[in-house]
């Protein structure tokens, strides 16, 4: 969508429908995503004498940002990414959800304001790479918001708002600022039993909003905590006779599949279970137009892909994922590992420099070459995390974005956060959240669902939710195990329970190779630093695909 100084409306984005308002002046609002409270937003907007010509969440959004301006933002409850202009204001708006859950890039100069849903629309004929952009990606595995590989196209923060006027530069500020987590040591934490029933509570919430939906809503199922948790809720919300469908993908290797407990999952809840036992010629064959969607470059994502095809194959429109629960319930390893990388930094001492000089002779690609470059640096939170989530060294990284952009990074990696919480394990959530789920994780789960024309809804990433986990002690919200998941979800069966904790895999790594060995031998050609690990090979190879379609794009 382009809307400059002086026009009305241009060309719009394929993405995203685009509706008009002639009551009060001309305004246009062009939008991506859900207002799963929009009913109720209507009804009180009717009382106060409004008269809708339909029923859509659109309409409603269009009537709230036409009365109230950006001040409506904190009543949607929802995922969203817009474009609004007021032609009474003379104003025009971007915003997205509070979390980020769908894109929203644009490019703003003297000419006006152009925005889309995917990066790549918005790049032209002589648009440079972005070095800090590409190093980050190197170090982390994607493309950290605000930046996009092309230093002209910005993607909008989640939870800001851009404004612009006629002759006026535009601005962005953020509309939404999530509650601090409290402080709780040395201080009586709330009865346990309180909170577990506040958080079975928020959890049923969030679940009812997102099955709102004039179609079926399945649901994806990989047999883990997360995936189980939503099947619970949906089952005992829609009652035990409603049509519930799962979806998951099985493999014939079993170090990878998962099946068996997807499947058993579903018959226990009473679900009708469809699953793709996806086998190495199959898979192999996604890749290329998987490789085509990708708009920003990810080290992951694949199996996004996989299962929204299956879904999308079997009818569906609209599906949940339980992305988010290891972030806001402490699933993953990090949650240890970061706080005692941090324990270390500060009990080496003035030995940290020998202990970083040991850990670099240590194999490349390895944990402990980025760790090495922790004890060495100093000693941030973000650092350490980085050694744990990082793929690349700085220099390595540095060495690569440098090959690619052909001239090096401005400046050095920035390491420091001002607003990080005090609690250890509640730093390590708000990073999992801010930089792990929002970067890669919702990115990829956005573009490889879309994709294939379905929408994923992500309930446990709703902001009402993480408001009332965010006031949770963090003694309580962030339990080993996801300890407070599982008592408020007591539906979940044993064997979900008490199953070691391991990520859903795809044997992708090896379909590649024996399939597109071609990819891989032009990232190590391409590669001035040795890769080695599975990973760092495949991050080349990702970031090079984009690239290389980006020009097919402009020619």
């Amino acid at each position: 969508m382009s809307w400059a100084p002086g026009d009305r409306v241009g060309g719009a984005d394929n993405s995203a429908p685009t509706m008009g308002n002639e009551s009060d002046g001309l305004s246009a609002l062009t939008f991506n995503g859900e207002i799963y409270n929009f009913e109720e937003l209507r009804a009180e907007m009717v009382a106060q004498g409004h008269v809708f010509a339909g029923h859509s969440d659109t309409e409603v959004l269009l009537r709230m940002l036409a009365v109230e301006g950006a001040g409506c933002l904190p009543r949607l409850a929802g995922m969203f990414a817009f474009g609004y202009w007021d032609d009474v204001r003379g104003e025009g708006l971007l915003a997205r959800d509070a979390h980020g859950i769908k894109p929203l890039y644009f490019r703003a100069d003297d000419q006006g304001v152009v925005f889309a849903s995917e990066a790549r629309l918005l790049s032209r004929d002589g648009d440079r790479l972005d070095p800090t952009a590409l190093r980050d990606y190197f170090l982390w595995g994607s493309v950290a918001e605000p930046m996009t590989l092309m230093q002209s196209v910005r993607q909008l923060p989640a939870g800001h708002l851009l404004r612009w006027r006629y002759g006026e530069q535009a601005g962005i500020e953020r509309w939404h600022q999530p509650p601090s987590p409290p402080a709780v040591h040395g201080k009586k934490r709330h009865d346990y039993t309180h909170v577990v029933a506040e958080t079975r509570a928020a959890l049923e919430e969030s679940v009812r909003r997102h099955l709102v939906s004039d179609v079926p809503v399945g649901l994806f199922l990989s047999g883990g905590i997360d995936s189980t948790a939503l099947l619970a809720l949906t089952r005992a919300i829609l009652g035990p006779d409603a049509d519930v469908r799962t979806f998951s993908i099985g493999f014939d290797d079993p170090a990878y599949d998962e099946s068996a407990l997807a499947r058993q999952t579903a018959a226990h809840f009473g679900a009708r279970h469809t699953e793709w036992r996806l086998t190495p010629e199959q898979g192999t064959a996604e890749i290329p137009a998987f490789l085509a969607a990708v708009d920003q470059p990810s080290i992951d994502g694949f199996n996004t892909w996989c299962v929204a095809k299956l879904a999308r194959r079997e009818g569906m429109k609209v599906v949940l994922s339980g992305l988010g629960g290891d972030e806001w319930f402490a699933g993953y390893g990090s949650f240890q590992r970061v706080p005692m990388f941090h324990r270390w930094y500060q009990r080496l001492g003035v030995a940290r420099p020998v202990m970083g000089w040991l850990l670099q002779q240590m194999p490349a690609g390895s944990r402990w070459r980025r760790l090495a470059d922790f004890f060495q640096g100093e000693g941030s939170w973000l650092h350490a995390f980085h050694a744990q989530r990082g793929i690349f060294t700085v220099d390595e990284a540095t060495e690569l974005a440098t090959r690619l952009a052909g001239e090096p990074p401005p400046s050095s990696p920035q390491w420091t956060s001002a607003d990080l919480p005090a609690d250890p394990v509640s730093i390590v959530s708000h990073l999992e959240v801010h930089r792990y789920m929002r970067n890669q994780l919702l990115r990829d789960s956005d573009v490889f669902s879309m994709a294939h024309g379905l929408e994923l809804r992500v309930p446990l990433v709703d902001a009402r939710l993480s408001e009332v986990l965010l006031r949770l002690s963090p003694e309580d919200r962030l339990q080993h195990g996801k300890k407070l998941l599982l008592d408020a979800i007591p539906e979940i069966p044993a064997w979900v329970r008490n199953q070691p904790k391991r990520g859903f895999r795809f044997p992708f790594d090896v379909w590649v190779k024996d399939h597109f060995g071609g990819l891989l031998e032009q990232a190590e050609a391409l590669s001035s630093v040795p890769l080695k690990a599975w990973y760092r090979t495949w991050a080349v190879a990702a970031v090079s695909s984009v690239l290389n379609q980006q020009k097919k794009d402009q020619a």
